[in-house]
């Protein structure tokens, strides 16, 4: 089982890890492609005014911009399940779950960041500020991404169930190219969108704390407040609507 996860633009402080290294990331043959990612980035954020950087990270105060200016290279470092903060992430709670259920995120919960890629909830992440569809001097680190990193994932998940829980812009990062299952959530026959995340983090949870091994693992243990509306299958993907009860 592997389950496919959106970052968050809010983030923690949390820096008692080493510095990013080959070994702080899956895939660590390819970290001279994220290295060409954060070199780029380091140097934008190094070189550029204090006005370009304000529009970059659309922030007013020059504080907040200038303790952006660090080597992402030198800064300690946390997991990156921890490294993310918002409204999925608050929903997951992942500070609360047990050991055994921690262990399941680690290892099963794939993130695609906007700046590192993908990168497994185990990975170390320093603190960083790239949001989603921004690029460095034009250029596009999803597309990047997708052309280096495409092939290694297809790999690491061949013969893996897997569980879409991403929104949709990072699909950009990666296409499925076997079977999954996504989630649609309605509330009054309308589609939640923004408070979605809330429902993909409590998800989330609820496949750690049963550590499920299947999607249908997963349906037996949903929340009271969630029940399945309908299924809809096209192509490799199959969609579980879910209704949200009052």
């Amino acid at each position: 089982m592997k389950i496919l996860f959106s970052p968050s633009e809010n983030k923690s402080e949390l820096a008692y890890l080493t510095p990013i290294n080959k070994s702080s990331f899956i895939f660590a043959e390819l970290f001279d492609k994220r290295l060409e990612v954060i070199k780029l980035y380091n140097d934008f954020v190094k070189y550029a005014s204090i006005n370009e950087l304000q529009d970059f990270f659309e922030l007013k105060s020059e504080k907040e911009v200038q303790n952006l200016q660090n080597d992402l290279l030198k800064l300690k470092t946390c997991e990156a399940i921890k490294r993310y903060k918002g409204v999925a992430y608050d929903y997951l709670d992942f500070e609360s779950l047990d050991e055994k259920a921690q262990n399941y995120v680690y290892e099963n919960t794939l993130i695609f960041s906007n700046l590192f890629g993908v990168v497994q909830a185990k990975d170390h992440l320093p603190l960083y500020k790239l949001k989603q569809g921004a690029k460095i001097k034009e250029f596009d680190t999803a597309k990047f991404y997708k052309t280096h990193f495409s092939k290694a994932l297809d790999e690491f998940l061949q013969n893996e169930e897997i569980i879409d829980l991403r929104a949709g812009f990072y699909e950009k990062f990666y296409t499925l190219k076997q079977a999954y299952t996504s989630y649609k959530f309605l509330k009054n026959n309308k589609v939640v969108s923004h408070f979605a995340k809330a429902y993909r983090g409590t998800l989330l949870r609820t496949l750690a704390c049963f550590e499920c091994k299947s999607n249908q693992d997963l349906l037996t243990h949903l929340p009271h407040k969630l029940s399945v509306k309908e299924i809809k299958k096209q192509g490799l993907r199959q969609e579980i609507v879910l209704e949200i009860k009052d």
